[in-house]
């Protein structure tokens, strides 16, 4: 072999060498659409990256805007996976085709079947329940017992609640259309409509602010804000959150109403593996203690313990419908909102 041949072939095989580098060097990543914008998910995520060296690109926004600019960029998307709060949302993903079922055994060893989508397509991170809370020094907790209490006429004037747009307040009405039926469902819509105090407005926080206030006595809200205001750096926040009380309802019959904050992998994703590592990560134990310990949601590993705060509230039996249905229900749930007047 001649000299110019040697060197040629030299020269070809160095440059193999090196795109073989390249490729085995390449930064691994992996893309998160989110909903959530907490500080426990960011610390999550920074940590996954020490672990594992891969790194976590984040992109947030509302759960509409997000699953729109899955649908938009379709498989063109770099998204791999989806995040965002309650099975109503993750049911509207996975059924315009935005999610691909993953099956693992560390996720379903980590994730009990109630809180995870049969098929895989999406498991719940962790869960909170949809709580009455009230004015300590104006109601009677012994007064009401269940949802459907809120509804009777005595409270007529007292009750501060999101607006019907809100996911949580659908997928609670949904809740109650599973339990006791449409029309039942309806009655107690219009009942709660006619005793509100204002029109609906404002997030869970301000509900509480508002009886705090005075300017009703009941509202509807989830657990882990409560346990966000309780642990406020804000003092009004704090004494907001300490001027109520929490009720559990229908502990005598179906459960309290849960609900899950979930992820998935999205249906394009490039980096599928590495999603699937992160989903397991976030479901592990340790990860689930940091969702508890800063964030006061439910850790759904039952190797995490709760936060203080909510060991406090004690135990309670949820509602243990499966979460999907409450997607399957939420066109019915909009529907009687609107026929309601819940604005």
């Amino acid at each position: 072999m001649s000299n110019f041949l040697k060197l040629g072939f030299i020269i070809c095989l160095m440059t193999l060498i090196v795109a073989c580098g390249d490729s085995s060097t390449k930064t691994q990543e992996v893309n998160v659409y989110t909903h959530r914008h907490y500080k426990a998910d960011d610390e999550l995520f920074n940590k996954f990256t020490e672990e594992t060296g891969i790194k976590v690109n984040i992109v947030n926004a509302s759960a509409d805007e997000l699953i729109q600019r899955l649908e938009t960029e379709g498989e063109n998307s770099s998204a791999d996976i989806l995040i965002t709060v309650d099975a109503g949302r993750l049911y509207r993903a996975q059924s315009k085709d935005l999610l691909q079922p993953v099956r693992s055994e560390i996720l379903e060893a980590n994730i009990a079947p109630e809180f995870r989508e049969k098929q895989g397509y999406w498991y719940g991170m962790t869960y909170r329940a949809r709580i009455i809370a009230y004015a300590k020094d104006r109601v009677n907790p012994e007064d009401i017992k269940t949802y459907e209490d809120l509804a009777d006429p005595k409270w007529k004037g007292k009750i501060v609640i999101r607006s019907s747009e809100n996911v949580y307040n659908q997928s609670l009405l949904a809740s109650i259309i599973l339990a006791d039926g449409e029309e039942k469902a309806r009655e107690w819509a219009e009942g709660v409509v006619a005793n509100m105090a204002r029109n609906p407005k404002g997030s869970d926080r301000d509900q509480v602010k508002a009886v705090a206030s005075g300017e009703g006595d009941i509202a509807v809200v989830n657990t882990y804000y409560i346990g966000l205001m309780l642990n406020d750096e804000n003092v009004e926040e704090r004494k907001a959150g300490e001027s109520v009380g929490i009720i559990f309802p229908n502990q005598d019959g179906r459960g309290t109403h849960v609900n899950v904050s979930g992820i998935g992998v999205t249906k394009y994703a490039p980096n599928k593996d590495n999603a699937i590592k992160l989903m397991e990560f976030l479901s592990g134990a340790e990860a689930q203690q940091v969702l508890a310990n800063i964030n006061y949601e439910y850790p759904i590993n039952p190797k995490a313990t709760k936060a203080s705060i909510l060991k406090t509230w004690g135990d309670f039996k949820a509602d243990p419908v499966e979460l999907y249905k409450l997607g399957e229900n939420n066109s019915k749930a909009v529907k009687i909102f609107d026929e309601a007047g819940w604005k």
